[in-house]
């Protein structure tokens, strides 16, 4: 099984995600990958086959140096599905231009779909996976949305399965989107600080309040707080933040499986 950790606040970014990656090894992963953002807005994109600790160490004394000046990442460990196991196949996967960085547990059913449709467009892809349709499907909505986050929930209305992704990009370099439908996902909040992860174990250790993302809701998510928005009833959400033990937040985040097509949204954030 995939695992997922995103962070934004005022640690290190890579020291939180990857720890958060380590506590969820016993999922079972056949590679790993982080993102990060550092304080002059430049994207870093680090891929290993194998365990966590290899990616660890092939951030390079410069790298770490840049990772340690990074308070937002993104990171994965993958489960080899759509397309064997291989660094180019390992998430995080970005758009051409690498402004625009995801990852993300689950199956897009329709990505052959979305991918020859891109394709058409001028897209060109580089992985065999279904996930890398997502950042060149946010890229394309992109060039026209009013903002990153519409573009955002205009590429999860296209998607056909089951997912929990998280977004981030050098547009919005304060800034993580994640969605959810029929894949688990839990955000902890910190004092100036949130983590976000699909299981609870990557959280615990820094924070136990937490926000239970439910299906067909995006959220926005900065230092200064975060948005939720239901993309099917094209409304936003008010949810209180509850303060859970581990056990009961693994039992929380079970959710029956619901893969449905979406209606088109109307702009709220």
């Amino acid at each position: 099984m995939c695992g997922i950790v995103g962070y934004v606040g005022t640690k290190p970014a890579a020291e939180v995600v990857l720890a958060g990656l380590k506590t969820l090894e016993y999922r079972g992963y056949d590679s790993a990958g982080i993102a990060l953002l550092d304080v002059s807005e430049k994207p870093h994109l680090f891929k290993q086959i194998g365990r966590v600790d290899s990616l660890e160490k092939s951030l390079t004394e410069d790298n770490k140096t840049t990772a340690k000046s990074s308070h937002l990442g993104i990171g994965h460990t993958r489960w080899a599905t759509h397309g064997a196991p291989s660094i180019t196949n390992a998430h995080p996967h970005s758009n051409t231009d690498g402004t625009i960085y995801v990852v993300h547990n689950g199956i897009i059913e329709n990505y052959a779909e979305l991918r020859e449709s891109l394709q058409k467009e001028g897209y060109t892809f580089v992985s065999d996976t279904d996930t890398e349709v997502i950042p060149h499907l946010i890229d394309f909505y992109h060039r026209t949305a009013k903002s990153f986050a519409a573009a955002f929930e205009k590429a999860l209305l296209d998607l056909r399965g089951a997912y929990a992704i998280l977004a981030m990009t050098s547009h919005e370099p304060k800034t993580l989107y994640a969605a959810r439908l029929s894949s688990p996902m839990v955000v902890g909040v910190g004092k100036n600080e949130f983590v976000i992860a699909s299981d609870p174990s990557a959280i615990m250790e820094h924070t136990k309040e937490v926000i239970y993302i439910q299906d067909y809701e995006m959220v926005k998510i900065s230092t200064t707080g975060h948005e939720i928005k239901n993309i099917q009833k094209a409304e936003k959400v008010v949810r209180q933040i509850e303060q859970k033990a581990l056990e009961k937040l693994r039992a929380r985040l079970q959710a029956p499986a619901t893969t449905t097509s979406l209606p088109a949204a109307r702009e709220t954030f």
